[in-house]
């Protein structure tokens, strides 16, 4: 997706979205650094970025790529703008008919009428062979 003529590139992103580039030939992540920070544009390297909190509003963050040509002459950039979403399962953990958001039994299951802990039913049957 690189503009013709490119062959570096740099990342700027917010506060919120971790950015990591993956080499080819290399097996960890490298973390992206402060703005200025430029790489070769190689085949095979990866740019991967995500966030691990909930967004406040819509679209509150964004990561930048920029293309440079030989010598460093600013191309094109191409930018995304990334929106946050919480996921928590809720359940009755104490079994007492009350989702609870910080039930303290969330975590642990115990058997019996006193027990506490989720209960899930999984159906595994073909219905639609």
């Amino acid at each position: 997706a690189a503009p013709a003529g490119a062959v570096a590139f740099g990342v700027k992103h917010t506060e919120g979205v971790s950015v990591d580039l993956l080499f080819r030939g290399r097996a960890e992540p490298e973390a992206v650094p402060g703005a200025g920070a430029r790489w070769p544009l190689d085949e095979g390297t990866v740019l991967r970025f995500s966030m691990s909190r909930a967004s406040a509003e819509v679209n509150d963050n964004k990561v930048t790529v920029s293309f440079y040509a030989e010598g460093g002459k600013p191309i094109n950039q191409a930018g995304v703008f990334l929106t946050g979403v919480g996921i928590s399962l809720d359940v009755d953990a104490d079994r007492d008919g009350v989702v609870e958001k910080n039930s303290p039994h969330k975590a642990s299951w115990a058997w019996g009428p006193e027990g506490h802990g989720a209960i899930l039913l999984v159906s595994c049957d073909k219905e639609f062979p």
